[in-house]
C-alpha cells in the first residue's frame, strides 16, 4: 500500500518541525500501556501548569461526535479519564476494540468563530484544497460547503489564489492574510513530504498565532527512500479494531528485505479459514469468494505472496500462517486455502517446497488441530509443484486437496465450506510443459461449441441484460492498435530471461523477426546478448546509454522499463524525450505517488501510452507481449496465446491476467488482447484508455472487465455504456466485494485497492455495471460461465465466426528449464560433497551458515565441515587451530617468507607474493607432515621397534621425515612441539602415534641433539591420533586424509597468514625493490673457456 495513516501525534510532530514560523509551537505527549506518569509529566513539565485536551489517538474518526474527546481538564483529571478508557474494549460502528493510545495536548480556549476547517487531498490530476470558514465537530457535509482549489501537477500554489478563490468568506484583513500564509506554506509541506491527505478540523486562529487542534493524515509510504531523513522513525498503526500482531510485523520485515512481496493481515485469529494466496488480484478474489459463501466471521487473516519468492521466504510465511493456526483449536478443525492464479514467471514448484518445509514442520499440530488443506494453482512448472503437494499430504497423513488450472480458481473455497462437492482428482498431467515437438499432432478438435454446458445460474444473468444483438460493428479504417505482428522494443534492464520469452512467444506466434530489437544496461558498456530465436541463435546489442539505442534503433516504439522503484522515474522520464516512442511498460511497484503523475502528465502530453507502474504488461495474441506476461510457453500454447481470438479485457491485477487468459481459452475462442493496467493508484493509461481502443477495434467481439474496490475509474466506463460510447458486449466484474463485510478497513494487495466511500465499494460499482447494462456475474466463480454464455450468443448470432486452430510452431525448450523441470539427465562437470550455495543460505558440509556462527564454531569447526565433512569434537577443532597458530610464521628469513618479501618489494600484488612464498613448500620446507605421517604411521602399523624403524630408514638411505631442527634441540626445545605435545597428550583419548615417534626421537637425538621431533613432525603423527581415535572416521578414511595431503594443507594455511604478514609489513615500510649485495653471491666462473 501506498497512502498509509499516521498517527495524530506524528503527523503533528512533522507539520511543527517544518511550519514552525507559521504556527504555534505544538505540545502533545504520547500516553500508551506501559508509559508512566511520571516519566511522561517529568519530559513533558507543561502538562502540570495548564488546562489539557485528551483523546485516543488510533485512527478514529469523529472522536468529538463519539464523546472520545476530555478537553478544559488538569492532569489529575486526565490521567482518571484515562484509567476509565485504556485498554476497555468499545464498538465504533461494526469495529471492536481496545483504545490503548492517546494523545494529551495543551487546551486552547478559543470561540466557534475562531474555527476554520482545511483538507488536502491528492488525486491523478493534482492536489485539492478544501477551505471552509466554519469548522468543528459540527461542520456537516465538508464536500458541499466547503470552496475548493486544485493544484495541477508541477503547478505552484499562489497566495494570490488561495486568498481570491478559498478565503472569500473569512471577513477579518489580518486572519485572511495569516491564513493565506499559512496554506501556502502548508501545501509546500504537504508536497515536500509526499503526504496524500491531510485534514485539519479544527484549525483555530486567535490573536496572531495559529494551531492545529485536530489532525488526520496519511503518506506515500513508497516514497520512504526520498523522505526518511525529512520523516525520522515512522510507524503506521493498524485501523480501530484490529490488533498490530507481531507476526505481521515480521512478514513486514521480511517483505522490506525482499524483492518479492508478503503481506499479512490477521483480521480474527480465532478464525478456521486461513488463506496462503499468491497474487495481489488473487489474494482479493480468494476473500470476495469466501465472504460471498458465508465464511466472514470465520476468516481469519488477508494476505499474499508473489513476486517470485524464494523457497526460504516461502518457508517463513507458510510457518507463520501454520503458527497462528495452531495457537487455538476449534470443535469443527480449520481449512488452509493455498491458492492463486496461473503464475507469470513464478516457479510453482519451488515455492511449494517451501510450504512442504513447513507442513514437515508442523504435521503433528496440522493433525492435533485437524486442519484440512486445499491446493489450487498453476504457472511455471505447476505439475512438479501439486505432485510434490499430492506426496506430503500421502507421506504425512494429512488430508490435501490438489486442483491445477483445469479447476477454476476459487472452486476450492466453495469445497472447503462444504458448497461444493469435492471431484475425483482428475489424473495427473505425466508431463511438465507442453512444448511442442516437430513431428507432434496438436490437438485442435475441442472448440467451445462443442463442450458441456456447465451447470450454473449465470444464464439467467445473461438473459436480463441487453441483447447482443445491440453488437455495432466499426470498421477496418477507425481502428488504431497498440500492438501489431511488426512491433519492435527496447527493454530497460538486463532481463534475460524476460526478453527470452517475448523471443518464443514471438516465434511461436509465426513472427518473421525478433520484437526485441535492443537493450539498455546502463552499468555495462555497450556489448551484445547471446538468445535463441526458434532453434537458433542470435545476438541482441545492448547499450550503456539510452540515446545510442533510440538512434541506431529508430523502428522500437515500445519501452519496457524493468528499472527499480528508485530509478525507474528517471528513466522513464528520459524515454519520454524520445518522439518514436508510443507506449511504455513500466514494471516496478513502490513508485512515489508524486513522481508517478509528473510521468503520466507527460506521457498525456507527448500521447504516450503508460501501462502501469506495478504491471506484468500486456499481450496481443498472435503479435506481441511484454516481458513475462502469460507466462512461459507451455502456458501460451495451454491457452492458445499464440493467435489471436474475439475477446480483449483488461485488469489492474498482472497476475489475474493470465488467470483470465485461461478462464476465456476456455469458454471462447480466446484472448484478442489483454492489458494489466497496473495495481498502484494512479495507473499511467485507465480502463476507459483501452476499452475504447478494444471499441474501436473490428476484430474485438466482445470486452471483459475485472475491476476492484477503489478509485472510481469503472465508473467512466458506465458512463461509456450509457452514451453508447461502448457498445460492444461487457462481461464486468470488480473484485474486492469482500471490504464491506469487514468491520475494520483492510488494505488490499495493491496500492489502489482501498474504497474512500460507498460509491467506491466493489459491490456499488457491479450493480451501477449492471444496471448500466454490463453482463455482471453473481460472483467470480461464475465469470467463465457468463462469458461462455455472451460468446455462445455471439457465435449463434455469427458475430463470431470460431476459425479452425492452427498449429503454432515448435520452441525447443531450454536445457536449464528442461533440467529444472526433471525432464533431462546429464552427467555433471564438477562434484562437491562439502558446500552448496545453491539455496536460500549457505551450506558447509550440510550445515547453515547461521548455525555455524550462532554455535561459535570457530576456524577449526569450519576447517571440520569444509576438509574433513564431519563435525568434530570440541579439542579437535581446537587443535586445528592451535596448529594455524603455531604454523603461522617463523620468522622472515625462512624460504617462504623470503620469496613473498622479495615479491613485494618488487612491487607485486598480494595474491602474487603470497604465490611466490607458497610455491617454496615442499619436502625442504614445511611440507613434511604428509611425509612424517605416513612414515611413522607404516612402521608402526607395520610393527617396528623405534630402533628398527630407524635403522630401516637409515639402511634405505631416507631421512625420517618430521625430525630435525636447523636452530632448536634438546637443550633448546620448540616450545611449539611442546604445547602441542602437551595439549594433545591431555585432551586426545589416545597418542599412540605421538607416543612412538617421541620414543624415536631418543634414539636420533642420542646421536645429535638437533635431531628432535620438529613441529611438522609433531603436527603429522598427532593427527593421525587425532583421526584415527577421534571416533569420527575409520580406519581407511583416516589414511585416504594422510594420502591426499589434508595435513600438508594445515602448514599451508597456517603460513600463509605469515606471508600475507610480511607483504602487509614491507608495504607499510615502503621498503624498495631488493637486490642481493655482491658479498652474499661466491662468484664460480671458470678461468678460460
Amino acid at each position: 500500500m501506498s497512502a498509509k495513516a499516521i498517527s495524530e501525534a506524528k503527523g503533528k510532530q512533522l507539520l511543527a518541525k517544518y511550519l514552525s514560523s507559521t504556527i504555534a509551537p505544538v505540545q502533545a505527549a504520547s500516553f500508551s500501556n506501559g508509559v508512566s506518569w511520571d516519566m511522561l509529566v517529568s519530559s513533558n513539565p507543561w502538562m502540570t501548569s495548564q488546562k489539557l485536551v485528551v483523546k485516543p489517538d488510533q485512527l478514529i474518526k469523529r472522536r468529538g461526535k463519539l464523546g472520545l474527546i476530555k478537553v478544559n481538564a488538569d492532569l489529575a483529571e486526565v490521567k482518571n479519564w484515562v484509567g476509565e478508557r485504556i485498554n476497555k474494549e468499545i464498538t465504533i460502528g461494526r469495529a471492536v476494540g481496545k483504545i490503548s493510545n492517546f494523545i494529551i495536548e495543551p487546551f486552547i480556549p478559543h470561540t466557534q468563530q475562531d474555527e476554520y476547517y482545511v483538507c488536502i487531498y491528492s488525486h491523478r490530476e493534482g492536489e485539492t484544497i478544501l477551505f471552509h470558514h466554519e469548522g468543528g465537530v459540527d461542520i456537516g457535509d465538508v464536500d458541499a460547503k466547503a470552496l475548493k482549489l486544485t493544484v495541477a501537477i508541477d503547478d505552484q500554489l499562489k497566495p494570490s489564489d488561495v486568498s481570491t478563490k478559498l478565503l472569500t468568506n473569512v471577513a477579518n484583513q489580518q486572519r485572511k492574510e495569516m491564513l493565506t500564509s499559512f496554506i501556502t506554506n502548508l501545501f509546500e509541506t504537504y508536497m515536500d513530504l509526499h503526504f496524500t491527505y491531510l485534514e485539519i478540523n479544527p484549525l483555530v486562529i486567535t490573536e496572531d498565532r495559529i494551531y492545529i487542534l485536530d489532525l488526520a493524515s496519511k503518506i506515500d509510504q513508497t516514497a520512504e527512500f526520498l523522505c526518511k531523513s525529512k520523516w525520522g522513525d515512522i510507524e503506521f498503526p493498524p485501523p480501530f479494531g484490529r490488533d498490530a500482531f507481531p507476526e505481521e510485523a515480521y512478514i513486514a520485515d521480511l517483505d522490506s528485505k525482499s524483492g518479492a512481496s508478503l503481506k499479512l493481515t490477521i483480521l480474527n485469529p480465532k478464525g478456521r479459514i486461513w488463506t496462503m494466496v499468491a497474487g495481489g488480484g488473487a489474494s482479493v478474489i480468494y476473500s470476495d469468494t469466501i465472504c460471498d459463501l458465508g465464511g466472514a466471521s470465520e476468516l481469519a487473516n488477508y494476505g499474499e505472496y508473489s513476486g517470485a519468492p524464494s523457497e526460504q521466504q516461502t518457508y517463513e510465511y507458510a510457518k507463520t500462517i501454520l503458527n497462528l493456526m495452531t495457537k487455538e483449536k476449534n470443535e469443527e478443525g480449520k481449512v488452509l486455502l493455498i491458492g492463486g492464479g496461473i503464475a507469470n514467471f513464478t516457479n510453482v514448484a519451488a515455492t511449494f517446497k517451501g510450504i512442504v518445509k513447513a507442513l514437515h514442520e508442523f504435521s503433528t499440530k496440522i493433525i492435533e488441530h485437524n486442519i484440512t488443506v486445499y491446493v489450487r494453482r498453476a504457472g511455471p512448472n505447476y505439475q512438479e509443484g501439486l505432485r510434490i503437494m499430492r506426496e506430503v499430504g500421502k507421506s504425512l497423513n494429512i488430508p490435501i486437496h490438489v486442483f491445477g488450472p483445469e479447476t477454476h480458481m476459487t472452486a476450492i473455497v466453495g469445497m472447503a465450506l462444504q458448497k461444493r462437492e469435492i471431484p475425483v482428482p482428475s489424473k495427473p498431467s505425466m508431463t511438465t510443459a507442453n512444448f511442442l515437438l516437430p513431428n507432434s499432432s496438436y490437438d485442435t478438435s475441442e472448440t467451445v461449441e462443442q463442450k458441456n454446458r456447465s451447470s450454473s445460474t449465470s444464464g439467467e444473468t445473461v438473459s436480463k441484460q441487453k441483447e447482443v444483438g445491440d453488437f455495432v460493428s466499426i470498421t477496418k479504417e477507425d481502428v488504431k492498435p497498440l500492438f501489431n505482428e511488426k512491433t519492435k522494443c527496447i527493454v530497460w534492464g538486463m532481463q534475460n530471461k524476460a526478453v527470452q520469452g517475448m523471443l518464443d512467444f514471438d516465434h511461436v506466434c509465426s513472427r518473421n523477426e525478433p520484437s526485441v530489437v535492443a537493450m539498455i544496461y546502463p552499468f555495462t558498456g555497450d556489448h551484445k546478448q547471446k538468445f535463441y530465436w526458434g532453434h537458433r541463435e542470435i545476438l541482441i546489442p545492448c547499450y550503456k546509454n539510452m540515446a545510442d539505442a533510440m538512434k541506431k534503433h529508430p523502428d522500437a516504439d515500445v519501452l519496457i522499463n524493468f528499472a527499480s522503484l528508485r530509478s525507474a522515474y528517471e528513466s522513464t522520464m528520459e524515454t519520454l524525450s524520445y518522439s518514436q516512442i508510443r507506449c511504455i511498460a513500466i514494471i516496478a511497484e513502490g513508485i512515489p505517488e508524486q513522481l508517478t503523475r509528473r510521468m503520466i502528465k507527460l506521457a498525456n502530453q507527448k500521447n504516450v501510452v503508460i501501462i502501469g507502474p506495478a504491471t506484468v504488461g500486456a499481450l496481443k495474441p498472435g503479435c506481441f507481449k511484454i516481458g513475462n506476461t502469460g507466462g512461459m510457453l507451455d502456458n501460451i500454447l495451454m491457452s492458445k496465446l499464440y493467435r489471436p481470438g474475439s475477446v480483449a479485457y483488461v485488469s489492474r491485477s498482472g497476475g489475474m491476467s493470465n488467470e483470465l487468459n485461461n478462464i476465456i481459452s476456455r469458454n471462447s475462442n480466446g484472448v484478442y488482447e489483454g492489458v494489466a493496467i497496473g495495481g498502484d493508484r494512479y495507473p499511467g493509461s485507465t480502463f476507459l484508455d483501452h476499452i475504447l481502443r478494444y471499441e474501436n477495434e473490428p476484430e474485438v467481439k466482445m470486452i471483459v472487465l475485472l475491476g476492484e474496490v477503489g478509485g472510481t475509474e469503472e465508473y467512466k466506463i458506465i458512463d461509456g455504456i450509457k452514451s453508447k460510447r461502448i457498445t460492444k458486449p461487457m462481461v464486468a466484474w470488480c473484485i474486492g466485494t469482500c471490504a464491506k463485510m469487514f468491520t475494520s478497513e483492510v488494505q488490499f494487495g495493491h496500492a489502489g485497492s482501498c474504497a474512500n466511500g460507498d460509491a467506491e465499494q466493489a459491490t456499488s460499482k457491479n450493480a451501477a455495471l449492471k444496471e448500466a447494462g454490463a453482463y455482471v456475474p453473481n460472483s467470480f466463480d461464475d465469470l467463465g460461465d457468463v462469458i461462455k454464455d455472451v460468446y455462445e450468443k455471439l457465435v449463434e448470432q455469427n458475430v463470431i465466426v470460431p476459425n479452425a486452430e492452427p498449429v503454432p510452431p515448435t520452441v525447443p525448450m531450454d536445457y536449464d528449464w528442461a533440467r529444472e523441470l526433471g525432464l533431462i539427465r546429464k552427467p555433471a562437470s564438477f562434484m562437491s560433497s562439502i558446500c552448496d550455495d545453491r539455496g536460500q543460505e549457505l551450506l558447509y558440509a550440510g550445515m547453515p551458515i547461521t548455525e555455524v556462527i550462532k554455535e561459535e564454531m570457530g576456524i577449526g569447526g569450519v576447517l571440520s565441515l569444509l576438509w574433513f565433512r564431519k563435525r568434530l569434537p570440541k579439542y579437535a577443532t581446537k587443535y586445528l587451530e592451535m596448529c594455524l597458530m603455531v604454523t603461522a610464521d617463523h620468522g622472515p628469513a625462512v624460504s617462504g617468507a623470503h620469496n613473498t618479501i622479495v615479491a613485494a618489494r618488487a612491487g607485486k600484488d598480494l595474491v602474487s607474493s603470497l604465490a611466490s612464498g607458497l610455491l617454496t613448500i615442499g619436502e625442504r620446507f614445511g611440507g613434511a607432515l604428509d611425509g612424517a605421517a605416513k612414515q611413522f604411521s607404516e612402521a608402526y602399523d607395520a610393527g617396528l621397534s623405534p630402533m628398527d624403524f630407524v635403522n630401516k630408514m637409515r639402511k634405505e638411505g631416507k631421512l625420517i621425515m618430521g625430525i630435525g631442527h636447523r636452530v632448536k634441540s634438546v637443550n633448546n626445545p620448540d616450545m611449539r612441539v611442546i604445547l602441542l605435545k602437551q595439549f594433545a597428550t591431555e585432551n586426545f583419548p589416545m597418542t599412540p602415534l605421538l607416543n612412538y615417534a617421541l620414543e624415536v626421537e631418543k634414539i636420533t637425538t642420542s646421536k645429535k641433539p638437533n635431531l628432535i621431533l620438529n613441529v611438522d613432525g609433531a603436527i603429522g603423527v598427532s593427527m593421525v591420533d587425532l583421526l584415527r581415535n577421534s571416533g569420527c572416521f575409520t580406519l581407511e578414511e583416516a589414511t585416504e586424509f594422510v594420502e591426499v595431503g589434508a595435513l600438508n594443507g594445515i602448514f599451508v594455511l597456517g603460513r600463509s597468514m605469515g606471508f600475507i604478514g610480511h607483504f602487509l609489513d614491507q608495504k607499510r615500510l615502503k621498503q624498495g625493490l631488493y637486490r642481493v649485495n655482491y658479498d652474499d653471491i661466491s662468484y664460480v666462473l671458470p678461468d678460460k673457456i
